[in-house]
C-alpha cells in the first residue's frame, strides 16, 4: 500500500515538473512541442520576443543598401520576405527555433565593398549574393560544413558561444549610447551618457528582465520589449506612430530589384574573389552562430552535435539563394534567435511565428518604427550574458583547449569579427599543442581547418 502511495506521489510530481500540455494536436506532434518541454504559449511568446528583437533589420539593411544605391523599398520588402522564407523553412524542415534574416556584416560587405569600393553594378552585386548561396549550399549539402562543425575543438565551440555573447552585449549597449567610442587614445570605448533616455530605459528595461525571468514570469523579455516601447512612444519625441497599414511595392522599372540579378556578370575574376570571400565569412559566422544558439537552447544531441543540424546549415545556405533572386543581402541565423530561446522556444513553431510576423509587416511596415533599438537592447544585453555562461563548460584541466576557446572569444570582440575570433582560436589551439607536447591530440582535420582560416586571412581575402 505504501508503495502505491509512494509510486502515485512520483507520478503526481513529474507531472507538476512538466510544462502544460499542448493537447495531443498535429501542431504538437510535428514540432514535438510537448516532447521537448515547450507548450504552445510558450513558443508564441518564444517567437515574437524573437522577432522584435531582429525587426530592426529592417530598418538598417535598406539605409544600408540604400546609400549604395539600392532602392530602399525595394529593400524593405526583400528583408521582410527573406526573413519570413529562411525563417519558416527553418521552422518547418529543421525544427529548430532559430530565424534567418539579412546578415548585417554581409549587409555591409555588399554595400561598402562591392558597390560603393570596387564600382561593381547592384545586378552583379545580386548576382555575387545569388552565386554565393549556390556555393554556400553546395557546401553544405556535401556535409563540408557539417565537417567543420564535427572537427570544431570543444574549447573553441563553447569559446565561439562565450565571444558571441560578449559581442551582442558590447553591440546592443553600443547601438543605444551605453558604451560609446573611446576618443581618448588607448581603450577603444568609454561610458556613454549615462542620463540619456535611451540608456536609462535599457539599464532599467536589463534589471526588470533579472527580476521577472528570477521570479519565472511567462513571457518576461517580452513584457519588457513592450513596455519600454509604450514609453518611449509616451516620452521619447523621435519615437512616433506614422499609421498601421502600408501596401508593399517591388518598385517598377530600374528600381525594381526581383530578378534583376547579373550572375554572369559575377562570374567574372574581378568580382569571383568576393564571391568566395563571403562564402569563407558565411561558413564560419553563419555556423558559428547556429552552434552558439543551439547550445544556448539545449539543442545538442549525446555527442555535442546540433539536432537536426544538416537541415539547419542548409536554411540559412538556401536563403541567400533566395535573398539574391528577390534583391536582397546574404542571409544568415540571427544571434538574436538566442532572445527566443531564453523565452522558452524549443521548436521550429518559434521560427514560423517570426516567419509568419515578417509576411504581416509587409503590409504593416509603420509599426516596425514603434519598436525603438533600447527596447530590445535589455533582450539583447541579457541573451549575451546568459551566452557567457559558457565560461563555465571549459575544461580548464586541458588548459590549451580552454584559453584557446578564450583567446577566440576575446578576440570575437575586440576585432568586431565572429570569423577573426574562430581563425585565432584555431591558430593558438594547433600551435599550443605542437609546443606543449600535445601534438597527438590533433586532428587532420583541426589542422587542415586552421591552414585554410590562416591562408584565407595571410592572403588578405578576409572580410
Amino acid at each position: 500500500m505504501s508503495e502505491n502511495i509512494s509510486n502515485q506521489q512520483s507520478t503526481m510530481e513529474i507531472a507538476e515538473d512538466k510544462p502544460a500540455s499542448t493537447s495531443n494536436s498535429w501542431v504538437d506532434n510535428y514540432f514535438l512541442i510537448s516532447q521537448r518541454g515547450s507548450n504552445f504559449r510558450q513558443e508564441l511568446i518564444a517567437g515574437l520576443t524573437t522577432f522584435l528583437a531582429m525587426v530592426y533589420s529592417v530598418i538598417v539593411v535598406p539605409s544600408m543598401l540604400g546609400v549604395a544605391g539600392f532602392d530602399q523599398g525595394s529593400v524593405f520588402i526583400a528583408t521582410c520576405l527573406v526573413a519570413a522564407f529562411g525563417s519558416l523553412l527553418m521552422g518547418f524542415w529543421a525544427n529548430l527555433p532559430m530565424a534567418i534574416g539579412c546578415a548585417i556584416s554581409l549587409t555591409a560587405f555588399t554595400a561598402f565593398s562591392l558597390v560603393l569600393g570596387q564600382g561593381i553594378s547592384i545586378p552583379v552585386a545580386l548576382g555575387a549574393v545569388f552565386l554565393m548561396g549556390v556555393v554556400f549550399t553546395a557546401i553544405t549539402v556535401t556535409g563540408v560544413r557539417q565537417w567543420i562543425l564535427t572537427n570544431l575543438p570543444f574549447g573553441i565551440a563553447h569559446g565561439t558561444g562565450i565571444g558571441i555573447g560578449l559581442f551582442l552585449l558590447l553591440i546592443a549597449a553600443n547601438g543605444v549610447g551605453l558604451v560609446v567610442k573611446n576618443p581618448v587614445e588607448g581603450l577603444p570605448v568609454s561610458l556613454g551618457e549615462f542620463t540619456s533616455f535611451p540608456v536609462i530605459m535599457s539599464v532599467l528595461g536589463l534589471a526588470a528582465i533579472f527580476g521577472l525571468e528570477k521570479r519565472r514570469v511567462p513571457g518576461g523579455i517580452l513584457l519588457v520589449i513592450v513596455a519600454i516601447s509604450v514609453l518611449g512612444l509616451m516620452f521619447d519625441p523621435s519615437v512616433k506612430f506614422q499609421g498601421v497599414f502600408a501596401m508593399p511595392s517591388f518598385g517598377s522599372g530600374e528600381s525594381s530589384l526581383l530578378g534583376s540579378m547579373d550572375i554572369m556578370g559575377a562570374l567574372s575574376p574581378l568580382v569571383l574573389p568576393s564571391v568566395l570571400a563571403l562564402v569563407m565569412t558565411a561558413i564560419f559566422d553563419a555556423t558559428g552562430t547556429i552552434r552558439a544558439v543551439a547550445g544556448q537552447a539545449n539543442l545538442l544531441d549525446k555527442d555535442g552535435n546540433i539536432i537536426n543540424g544538416g537541415k539547419a546549415l542548409t536554411s540559412d545556405s538556401v536563403s541567400s539563394i533566395f535573398s539574391g533572386f528577390v534583391g536582397g543581402a546574404p542571409a544568415a541565423v540571427y544571434i538574436e534567435s538566442a532572445a527566443g530561446t531564453a523565452a522558452g522556444g524549443k521548436t521550429g513553431l518559434t521560427a514560423v511565428v517570426v516567419g509568419g510576423l515578417f509576411l504581416l509587416l509587409l503590409f504593416l511596415a509603420p509599426l516596425s518604427y514603434l519598436v525603438p533599438s533600447y527596447a530590445t537592447a535589455p533582450a539583447l544585453m541579457y541573451v549575451g550574458l546568459l551566452m557567457m555562461s559558457n565560461v563555465s563548460k571549459l575544461n580548464l584541466d586541458d588548459s590549451v583547449d580552454a584559453l584557446s576557446g578564450l583567446v577566440c572569444a576575446v578576440f570575437i570582440v575586440l576585432t568586431g569579427n565572429i570569423v577573426t575570433g574562430i581563425m585565432l582560436g584555431f591558430l593558438t589551439l594547433v600551435c599550443g599543442r605542437v609546443v606543449s607536447g600535445e601534438w597527438k591530440k590533433l586532428n587532420v582535420g583541426t589542422v587542415l581547418i586552421t591552414i585554410v582560416l590562416v591562408v584565407f586571412y595571410a592572403g588578405g581575402w578576409a572580410i
